[in-house]
């Protein structure tokens, strides 16, 4: 029997060093996805708390029965954090045995945060981009920059980036990322110059900024597909009709939500529609397609499994 004094943390040092690989995260979310169509895999709609100060905070809960895990992922974001010295968001994973309801293991939730947002933008890429894609934008350079960046660079010819972003710091990462991965780039000085002429696109805007002017979708060229990892906060919302497909993570979660980010009648459908086949991702080489991210717990759950069952077997 698991006890307190057992259950294993794995921190984000642990994590890292499994070398989970972008087509194992991709495989494990639509093998989930499929799960869910069978109901054999559960997930709720996340709950979310917005103080009038500025913090957001979220919690996600997802559970599969083969093998028995239920996970439960935890965030608060905070402003207020970087003055301390401490990242902006921080979270934790709690995993369960989704049969007996003993615990199972305590994961990071930074890195799961980071490494599973890219992994559904992957995911909607595989069926919503062009496989030729070469150049990719940047609007935003931190974690999620990283995180894509690395996992398009697996999925497609990445040639070039076009990098536009607020911090020293986070372009120097991101331009130090693309010399590892032998990928020319250039510094945008408007974020529209980042998002014009471009494959695919990552806009990464931190939640709580203030991001004017506001992206526009009519920027993008024929062609482009965009992962909005920053739940499309910073996209003029009228502007999403420009897209030929606009796809968010769950149609019944984002029914759910208070805060529509996107006009019912733009939205195309969920992850689960393009896994599933209910409709085309892409009808032809020059449309426009989207991906906005709102966060999804079976993307935290299908990371949190593949990393603790890949830590188990050590």
């Amino acid at each position: 029997m698991t006890t307190c004094d057992t259950i294993p943390f794995l921190s984000e040092t642990t994590l890292a060093a499994l070398e989970i690989e972008t087509s194992d995260v991709v495989e494990t979310i639509e093998a989930l996805i499929h799960g869910s169509a069978n109901d054999t895999v559960w997930s709720a709609p996340k709950a979310v708390i917005l103080p009038s100060d500025g913090r957001y905070m979220m919690a996600a809960l997802a559970a599969m029965d083969n093998p028995s895990l239920l996970a439960v992922k935890t965030v608060i974001l905070n402003p207020r954090n970087p003055d301390r010295g401490l990242p902006q968001i921080n979270g934790l994973v709690t995993m369960l045995d989704s049969d007996t309801g003993l615990p199972v293991a305590i994961l990071d939730g930074n890195w799961i945060t980071a490494v599973r947002t890219a992994g559904l933008s992957a995911v909607a890429a595989k069926y919503m981009a062009n496989e030729s894609s070469a150049v990719c934008g940047f609007i935003g350079c931190g974690v999620q920059a990283q995180s894509h960046l690395t996992a398009f660079s697996d999925l497609f010819p990445l040639e070039h980036l076009k990098i536009f972003g607020r911090g020293q710091a986070n372009i120097d990462l991101l331009c130090a990322r693309a010399d590892q991965l032998n990928l020319s780039y250039e510094l945008c000085e408007t974020s529209r110059e980042a998002a014009e002429h471009v494959d695919l696109l990552v806009t990464s805007v931190t939640f709580s900024a203030q991001f004017s002017p506001p992206l526009d979708a009519g920027w993008l060229a024929p062609g482009c597909f965009v992962a909005m990892a920053d739940l499309g906060a910073p996209w003029d919302r009228d502007s999403f009709s420009a897209a030929d497909q606009l796809v968010v993570d769950d149609l019944e979660q984002e029914a759910a939500l208070p805060n529509k980010l996107a006009h019912a009648d733009d939205i195309t459908g969920d992850l689960a529609g393009l896994v599933l086949g209910r409709f085309n991702g892409r009808n032809a080489p020059s449309d426009r397609t989207a991906f906005v991210f709102r966060g999804h717990a079976l993307g935290d759950l299908a990371l949190a499994s593949l990393a603790y069952q890949r830590f188990k077997a050590g």
